[in-house]
């Protein structure tokens, strides 16, 4: 399963300018803020969390919030996220892949979901 999604930065910096931590809280927890440390990178986690609610196939929703999905570094900087554990069971993830790229006025997120869920869409007419 793939998800991809893009945002301005321009939007998350006036959300911030507007409401200030607040915000942030809106969709990142305090680790996750700490993560992040410009309107670049803010902008960033969003795209990522969307990406990853619709690689699930349900979006950000009561299925899926914000705080279902938690946003780290490797040791080389690289983003990776972890879930919540009914996401895990309900969609039966085995792996997951996340990519964030700025450039200009974007922020972009590619994730990547593997589930042992049987396909219900057919690979072949």
């Amino acid at each position: 399963m793939i998800g991809i999604d893009t945002v301005k930065i321009a939007r998350i910096q006036r959300m911030k300018e507007r409401f200030g931590d607040k915000a942030l809280k809106r969709f990142l927890n305090d680790d996750e803020i700490n993560l992040a440390s410009s309107s670049t990178s803010h902008a960033g986690y969003w795209a990522a969390k969307e990406a990853i609610s619709k690689a699930l196939g349900v979006g950000i929703s009561a299925k899926c919030g914000f705080f279902d999905i938690k946003l780290h570094k490797d040791e080389k900087k690289a983003p990776y996220f972890t879930l919540s554990k009914h996401l895990i069971e309900e969609f039966k993830i085995t792996d997951t892949a996340l990519s964030i790229t700025h450039d200009g006025e974007y922020a972009v997120a590619v994730a990547v979901i593997e589930s042992d869920l049987k396909r219900e869409k057919p690979l072949f007419h």
